[in-house]
């Protein structure tokens, strides 16, 4: 597409949106974000963290959800509204309530998601008159503008496009930290002019956060507000086969995880830990998140070590089948561990690039699973040592 392009979720037809400034954020930046979804279609799927302590806009969106439909998706950045009990969830319905008067819609259909710190009250004095901010500014090219209101501590907006025969899908997320299961503190909005049933778009949906959001682990810490929304208008009139919708929503849903990868707070090194010849999928899952939460491996690829040992430590922490004395252990391209011990020369790894490859192979089975993470920097401690402050 061309520079000034709408890149994300105004792409499909049938949607609006727009990201104003309300003044929840110090900064001054945008905050709030709206999108509406003009139909003629309204179906909806979506998925949340799975965090016990979970924030009001996720309580009540899964309620909104419940029944297939979502007619529009308020966000704002600049405050959680996580653990601030009944009056926290009140200023969630309020929030829904006030877009639906704006839009003309029902509030049981506005889904609604925040970002930002956790523990503090919403300035309702601030965000409501932003809503009607957003409701004015609602625009068939605002998908960019809503894109870059729910930034918290990203670098970059994300956005992400999928054209397909006859429709497309658009996508924008956000999250730099806390990229654990369970999601990420990440907020994802998905839009597709496709033609789809509620139960095809949640089961689609599943399945692509499954293998891309879900295995997306930048520091091993679980946000309260984590939520992936898709929306369809069937404004293209097209009735897209499932596999292959599913398939095209994976690819989209994966672009953005590398988004949030390669944004994640302080990093240098991009890392994929793909676990091969395991036992289960399940197996090589685990092998490849314990090595990914590992503080010392991840560390060792900040220091451009390639500290084959730290793997094998990490793998050693987890039940999945595998003998110790036949573990391989490759990192970018290099075999450094073969059969539980000494390989090739760790001189001839190469870290100074930003992309990182760690194979391990289990020889248990013939299943697989890649993990994506990144390393531990110093500036990853000081922005998060300096959140709140």
């Amino acid at each position: 597409m061309n520079p000034g392009t709408p890149q994300g979720i105004t792409v499909p037809a049938g949607f609006r949106a727009s990201g104003v400034t309300a003044g929840l954020k110090a900064s001054g930046g945008s905050d709030v974000a709206l999108v509406v979804n003009d139909g003629p279609s309204k179906q909806a799927a979506a998925v949340f963290t799975s965090n016990r302590v979970a924030a009001a806009p996720v309580h009540w969106s899964r309620q909104v959800v419940s029944d297939g439909r979502v007619d529009a998706v308020i966000l704002n950045s600049g405050g959680a509204n996580a653990c601030t009990g009944a009056q926290g969830f009140g200023n969630t319905h309020t929030t829904a309530e006030k877009t639906a008067e704006a839009l003309g819609i029902s509030a049981t259909d506005v889904f609604v998601c925040s970002t930002g710190l956790i523990g503090e009250q919403l300035p309702m004095e601030k965000l409501l008159p932003g809503v009607n901010a957003a409701v004015a500014g609602l625009d068939d090219d605002g998908g960019t503008a809503a894109a870059e209101a729910i930034r918290t501590t990203d670098s970059v907006r994300k956005e992400s496009v999928a054209v397909e025969d006859g429709y497309t899908i658009g996508g924008m997320a956000k999250g730099a930290g806390m990229l654990a299961p369970g999601l990420a503190t990440m907020l994802v909005v998905l839009t597709t002019d496709a033609d789809l049933s509620g139960p095809d778009l949640d089961d689609a949906l599943r399945n692509a956060t499954r293998v891309t959001f879900d295995r997306t682990d930048a520091d091993g810490c679980m946000s309260t507000n984590d939520t992936v929304v898709l929306m369809a208008s069937g404004a293209s009139t097209v009735k897209p086969d499932k596999a292959q919708f599913t398939r095209a929503l994976t690819g989209l849903c994966q672009d953005l995880a590398q988004q949030l990868i390669t944004d994640a707070e302080g990093a240098s090194h991009d890392i994929a830990i793909t676990t091969v010849n395991a036992a289960s999928e399940d197996d090589a899952e685990t092998v490849g998140r314990a090595v990914a939460r590992s503080n010392l491996f991840k560390t060792a690829i900040f220091g451009q070590d390639p500290n084959w040992g730290r793997v094998l430590s990490a793998v050693g922490t987890t039940d999945a089948a595998f003998e110790p004395d036949e573990l391989n252990v490759s990192i970018n391209s290099v075999q450094i561990c073969r059969n539980g011990g000494i390989g090739d020369s760790r001189d001839l790894v190469d870290l100074s690039g930003r992309k990182v490859t760690v194979e391990i192979d289990l020889k248990a089975g013939n299943e697989s699973a890649t993990i994506w993470t990144n390393d531990l920097t110093h500036e990853y401690v000081h922005e998060n040592s300096a959140y709140s402050s």
